[in-house]
């Protein structure tokens, strides 16, 4: 039986997930197949590093740090994103907060991070390289619409994955994966709204039309898989974890305080799910 670990983005807010992961780390649990879109595989990754603590450390650390992130960073000759990229991506990894690159590569499963290919509009799933110094896929993952340049893989033009697939559950099933337990960044109850910025994307990324339509049906996709998502949690297909609120939070949230709750969330979720998740990736269909 293949398990799957599928983790949402959400920017800071995937600070829940962290917590999540570091119980399950605690908790001895692994995954054949993980999956994430945006933080949640760049902040993933140390999960599979067995780095407890990293993403929490990182952010307390670095969150308020304007080499982190800033609206400074957007003028920022060779950056022109929000995020300091040579400083989030290289920095910190390889010098601040040291990614343990050997474990992550001893890791025996499987792990793909998604972008957005903007030519197409649609999805494109990619393996994540085991060493690769500057992140180059992380960072594409992430990139937000605006906030981010668009990257180049290998002739891929590609923005963040969360545009065109949020909650990548279905290539989890794709890959074979008999179940998968599925991280959310935001509450049961959440509904995702029509994209306010809208009329500036279709300006800013008019060479684009199909991405452009991605974002058009981005809330009505999502607000859709979320539905898919509770009736395959019925079927007992698949166990989602989720924050009981994120109001107030930032996805670029600099209060620390929050950070830590919101960690420590994630991480009370998960300590007290974990026998319920063993059961889950051990039961015979």
């Amino acid at each position: 039986m293949k398990t799957g670990l599928v983790l949402e983005g959400g920017a800071l807010r995937t600070i829940f997930s962290s917590g999540v992961t570091d119980a399950m780390l605690e908790g001895d649990i692994d995954f054949d197949y993980v999956i994430g879109v945006s933080a949640g595989i760049a902040y993933g990754v140390s999960y599979l590093s067995r780095q407890f603590g990293r993403n929490l450390e990182i952010l307390t650390k670095y969150a308020n740090d304007k080499r982190y992130m800033g609206k400074r960073n957007l003028l920022k000759p060779g950056n022109h994103c929000y995020f300091g990229l040579e400083f989030s991506y290289e920095t910190i990894p390889n010098e601040l907060v040291p990614f343990d690159y050997e474990t992550f590569a001893a890791w025996p499963g499987e792990a793909e991070a998604v972008v957005t290919n903007v030519e197409t509009g649609k999805a494109e799933y990619l393996p994540v390289p085991r060493r690769d110094e500057r992140f180059l896929l992380l960072q594409a993952t992430c990139a937000m619409p605006l906030l981010f340049p668009i990257y180049d893989l290998d002739g891929i033009k590609c923005l963040d994955g969360g545009a065109a697939d949020a909650i990548p559950f279905r290539r989890a099933f794709q890959k074979g994966c008999d179940r998968a337990v599925v991280v959310l960044t935001r509450e049961r109850s959440y509904r995702r709204k029509p994209e306010q910025l809208q009329p500036l994307i279709d300006l800013w990324y008019r060479k684009y039309p199909k991405f452009c339509e991605t974002m058009r049906r981005r809330a009505d996709t999502y607000n859709a898989d979320r539905e898919e998502l509770f009736r395959l949690e019925k079927e007992g297909k698949v166990l989602l974890i989720a924050p009981e609120s994120t109001e107030g939070f930032s996805r670029v949230e600099k209060d620390v305080a929050k950070i830590r709750a919101m960690w420590q969330s994630g991480y009370d979720a998960g300590k007290a799910r974990l026998d319920e998740i063993r059961s889950f990736l051990t039961k015979k269909a």
